[in-house]
């Protein structure tokens, strides 16, 4: 899958200016040919202005309305590393670096429409198949041990939700706690925190360098293991908490620990558009939308549900998707020369490339697509300290091996 350069600043239309596009214009007449995958898609509707002309009848705002992905101005790397993550959550989630007001937090919440489905436990306890294939019946409670007994299902088919950790969360917030309402009424209950709420979610953290070090090391706990434990007293409970971690921060209000840091794999470069007609362009779109945000949503559903099916279809198609042998050993002394230690770095670098691959309907991974991930999958990975340190770690092995060598020789 790859997301080209944006289109030119003058085939950029003014919202206003633009006719309508439909799914078959989209997929035909500005292509020149029918879209045949996802990144295809999401280049040619990336360029669709909002038709201020069209005509939809405004009731009012019910719920909260994102920004239509797909109208994000340019910023292609940063969309394809959120599309990536959507269709293979094995990379290990992305951050996104850069100033404020670059679209970074819209970027995100923009991927509601476009969440795909996941087995979802239909259990209060969370019981799932792979608990009894890998426990046993006993691993589940007793009515889904009845269930599965029966041979009904345990889980039904639910959309992947977007979980935001407010920056002024609580631990307990985070991990979960002592039910306030049952304790009034003399009782001992846990409720689930917002990490047991993003299992098999997308977990955002916005500002994630200004998280408290408890928080923190929370969420890297929870995430490197997939499972969490909550000590309350005599109370004990344990929550699945498999999520993909999104977070953005700017680099200006403070440094990410490097634990952390480690835990994204793709890392993202944001900086502001550079060109000023894409400039003029996502203005326009911005005040369209906080003026009409039906209409504006509503311009780009077609497209939206083309590109939330083809997100599914991906994921569908991810499984059967390889990494010829030649090519998964040129990548590793790609790493290798970039004197990379972290083994994360191959382990995204191999997922985002098989992601990309299923993106575009394909089986095997090419060389096109290690390259074009590799830049967000081994940036910022290289440690200056760990160098330095080794390099003289080294000079003190290497004087203690002559040392060795001249007062204890080997019969």
């Amino acid at each position: 899958m790859s997301l080209k350069k944006p289109p030119a600043s003058d085939e950029i239309q003014p919202a206003g200016q633009e006719q309508p596009v439909t799914t078959g214009e989209a997929q035909g007449e500005q292509s020149g040919a029918k879209v045949r995958s996802l990144r295809e898609l999401i280049e040619l509707v990336s360029g669709k202005g909002f038709d201020a002309q069209a005509v939809q009848e405004e009731s009012g705002l019910a719920e909260v309305l994102p920004f239509p992905f797909l109208a994000l101005v340019g910023q292609v790397e940063m969309k394809l590393a959120l599309v990536l993550s959507l269709i293979n959550p094995a990379i290990g989630g992305v951050l996104l670096i850069g100033p404020r007001g670059t679209g970074k937090t819209t970027a995100v919440r923009s991927l509601l429409d476009l969440l795909p489905e996941v087995a979802r436990s239909t259990c209060f306890y969370g019981c799932l198949p792979e608990d009894i294939e890998a426990g046993g019946i006993d691993a589940v409670c007793p009515d889904c041990a009845r269930k599965y007994a029966m041979g009904e299902p345990l889980t039904k088919m639910d959309r992947v939700r977007l979980v935001e950790l407010p920056l002024n969360a609580r631990l307990e917030d985070v991990v979960g706690g002592l039910d306030e309402r049952a304790v009034i009424h003399e009782r001992m209950r846990l409720r689930r925190g917002i990490l047991a709420h993003a299992d098999r979610n997308i977990l955002y953290v916005d500002e994630v360098n200004l998280l408290a070090d408890e928080i923190v090391d929370a969420i890297l706990d929870a995430s490197a293991q997939g499972t969490y434990t909550v000590r309350r007293g005599p109370i004990t409970a344990t929550y699945y908490a498999r999520f993909s971690l999104v977070g953005s921060m700017n680099p200006e209000e403070g440094k990410l620990r490097p634990q952390i840091m480690d835990r994204f794999g793709l890392r993202v470069l944001v900086q502001g558009l550079k060109d000023p007609e894409e400039r003029l362009e996502a203005y326009r779109r911005t005040i369209f939308y906080r003026t009409h945000p039906r209409r504006a949503v509503a311009q780009y559903k077609d497209e939206t549900d083309i590109a939330r099916e083809e997100v599914q279809l991906a994921r569908e198609l991810l499984p059967s998707v390889e990494i010829p042998d030649k090519i998964a050993r040129g990548a590793i002394e790609m790493v290798r020369r970039l004197k990379i230690d972290s083994l994360r770095a191959e382990i995204t670098l191999f997922e985002a490339a098989r992601a990309l691959a299923a993106a575009d309907g394909r089986q095997l991974v090419s060389n096109r697509d290690i390259t074009m991930v590799a830049p967000m999958a081994l940036r910022l990975r290289r440690s200056t300290f760990m160098r330095d340190y080794f390099e003289h770690q080294g000079a003190e092995e290497e004087e203690m091996a002559a040392i060795l060598k001249e007062l204890m020789p080997q019969s």
